[in-house]
């Protein structure tokens, strides 16, 4: 079953937290982070897919370190739409930081500090489509998202 489907099965599914209007805000904030920023949704997408490799990887982390609960409730309390620096520094240390800022810049084109200004947006977003349940481990967040929006008309 594809990312897709999961996601949709997700929506329809009571004991998970998806829903159409859920991802319709992820959409909506993602557009609304590019346009502040001057920044093609595209670009964007493909930049949240990149944090969101790096945002899986510092929670299978904190998962080996710390234990599946501490994992579910920094999603639980971040995961959403709103903005958070909080769990920023709480997930990344300051060379994750910087091979992310550096990898999302170079595949995106998107200005570094540009990027830095947008993680406490982008990684609660991530947490937000984790929240879905969808936390495997081979998630293109960009492609979700087309797709997504394409099923939702947006």
């Amino acid at each position: 079953m594809g990312l897709f489907d999961k996601i949709l099965s997700a929506v329809d599914n009571p004991e998970q937290e998806a829903s159409a209007d859920g991802l319709g805000s992820i959409l909506d904030t993602v557009q609304q982070l590019a346009s502040n920023h001057e920044t093609s949704p595209t670009a964007l997408q493909s930049a949240m897919s990149i944090v969101g490799n790096y945002t899986r990887s510092a929670l299978q982390e904190k998962r080996s370190t710390e234990g599946e609960g501490s994992v579910e409730q920094i999603i639980s309390q971040f995961g959403g739409t709103q903005a958070s620096t909080q769990v920023v520094q709480m997930l990344f240390n300051t060379s994750q930081m910087q091979n992310m800022l550096g990898e999302v810049g170079n595949k995106t084109g998107i200005p570094e500090s540009v990027i830095q200004t947008m993680l406490p947006t982008l990684v609660p977003l991530v947490l937000n489509f984790l929240k879905t349940g969808n936390g495997d481990g081979d998630v293109d967040l960009a492609d979700a998202m087309q797709m997504m929006g394409k099923y939702l008309n947006r």
